[in-house]
Parts: C-alpha cells; sequence; structure tokens
C-alpha cells in the first residue's frame, strides 16, 4: 500500500452539510465524509435528554448532524484513527457542540467506557470484507473502508453497549446484509430494515437498519427510500428526490418504518 505523503495527511477542506448549518472539516485525502453519514445521523430515532455513541466516529459528522437536529444530547464518538478523532473534537468546538470524543480500537475500548450503557449506538461500519478487497492508497481510507475488525465484531461491540431497550442504527451496504443479520442474532431484535436505492427502478445499494436489544417484533422490510428524481443522475447534484433533499439540506429525520 502507498503511503500518502505527511503533508497531504494534514491538509483538509471545510465542508458544508445540512444546507451549510454544519461546517466539518476533513481531510483532502483519504476518507471523507458524505451522504452516508447524513442519513446515518437522520435514521437515528433519538429524543432530547438521551445518550448515543458512535463507533468509528471519523471526523464527527453522522455524530453533529445528529445533535443539530435533536437538542440535549450526550454524544460519545469513538474513533481509532488519532487525525481523525482530532479531527472530530474541533468540528463539534467550531459548531458549538459538546462531543466527547474518545480514540481507541474497537476490540481494546477503555475500561471506563466498557462500564457505561448508551441509549443509543450508531455506526456506519467499513462496507468492505478485508479479505475480499484491495486497499486503498490512502491509509485513512483503507482504514475507513475495510479496516480490520470484522462487521460482525462491530455489531457485537454496538450491542455490548446497549441499555436494555436501546437501540442500534447502522448503514450498510447491501451485499453485506446476510452478515449483519447473522451477527444481530441473539444480540438485538425488532429488525426494522429500510434499502436505499440511487434511483426509482434501480436496485439499492445500501441500507438503513434499526433494532433494539431486548426487542421481540418481527422483521419489517421497508419501502426503499429513493435518493435522486429522474434517470439520469444530473450534474448539478441538485436532483435529490424530496425526502432525501429535507433530510440532506433541511436535517429532516428518515423514518424507517413505513
Amino acid at each position: 500500500m502507498t503511503s500518502t505523503p505527511a503533508a497531504e495527511r494534514g491538509a483538509t477542506t471545510e465542508d458544508g452539510f445540512l444546507g451549510g448549518r454544519l461546517r466539518i472539516r476533513q481531510p483532502v485525502r483519504g476518507f471523507r465524509a458524505g451522504v452516508d453519514a447524513v442519513l446515518l445521523a437522520a435514521a437515528t430515532s433519538a429524543q432530547p435528554g438521551q445518550t448515543v455513541l458512535e463507533l468509528g466516529c471519523g471526523v464527527g459528522t453522522a455524530a453533529l448532524c445528529l445533535m443539530a437536529r435533536v437538542p440535549d444530547l450526550t454524544v460519545t464518538g469513538v474513533e481509532v484513527q488519532p487525525d481523525y478523532a482530532a479531527l472530530a473534537e474541533a468540528n463539534a468546538a467550531a459548531n458549538g457542540m459538546a462531543l466527547e470524543v474518545i480514540t481507541a480500537d474497537l476490540a481494546a475500548l477503555p475500561a471506563d467506557l466498557r462500564q457505561r450503557g448508551f441509549d443509543h449506538v450508531i455506526a456506519n461500519p467499513p462496507y468492505y470484507d478485508r479479505a475480499a478487497s484491495t486497499a486503498a492508497t490512502d491509509p485513512g481510507r483503507d482504514v475507513a473502508l475495510a479496516g480490520d475488525t470484522p462487521l460482525a465484531d462491530w455489531i457485537a461491540v454496538a450491542a455490548r453497549r446497549l441499555r436494555p431497550g436501546g437501540q442500534l442504527t447502522l448503514i450498510q451496504r447491501i451485499a453485506r446484509l446476510p452478515e449483519v443479520l447473522t451477527a444481530l442474532e441473539g444480540r438485538v431484535g425488532s429488525v426494522v430494515l429500510r434499502p436505499l436505492a440511487p434511483r426509482g427502478g434501480r436496485a439499492a445499494t445500501l441500507f438503513v437498519l434499526g433494532a433494539r436489544k431486548g426487542g421481540r417484533a418481527a422483521f419489517h422490510l421497508s419501502a426503499p427510500l429513493v435518493l435522486h428524481d429522474g434517470p439520469v443522475h444530473g450534474h448539478d447534484g441538485e436532483d435529490y428526490s424530496p425526502l432525501a433533499r429535507a433530510i440532506l439540506r433541511d436535517g429532516a429525520a428518515l423514518p424507517l418504518r413505513d
């Protein structure tokens, strides 16, 4: 794997999210947060006064989008890469939000964090299986997209950090849905899944999923959220469907159950 030069690794851009309500600084090279983080935050059914843990928080985009929509949350983010964790802390401060950021590997969480329970755990685990993918040239991007922690371990850690009745919310590729459902079994229940389709008439490529610790309700498959209107991608990027636009531009919630 070819490493990105140190000077490039330190370079950042400042990008607007939620129609410019949030300003997020993130690396020029490496993993960059986008639509997926906003959708994850929108699908999280947190209420004021609750506690939220994000596993793999990156530069803090999903956590901050959630805090922008729901007031009075206590949010903790765990990030293995120190430079991304530092950006998450800086982004929270720049946007006037209180985000606790812990630099740690999921496989070795600090003892005090392992004693805490949360009302919600959210995550965007790496989309690709390390054993079946080619490493990215940038180390930060490689960790975010594949990483070394198996998908099942992400879910196991998330379930352990949930309080009884707590809610797990995650976003992942459709191709990894069988792995996710297998890992959820025996840990959480009342699974609700909403596919994410790029356009009407096209197969979903991602999904967002909610599950409750101790839940016993039957599995529910909702209709897909169609992200873009029309058959062809618009060059101006403004061809989002009405619900997708409300989520991405206005910070609206994404109901998982239709």
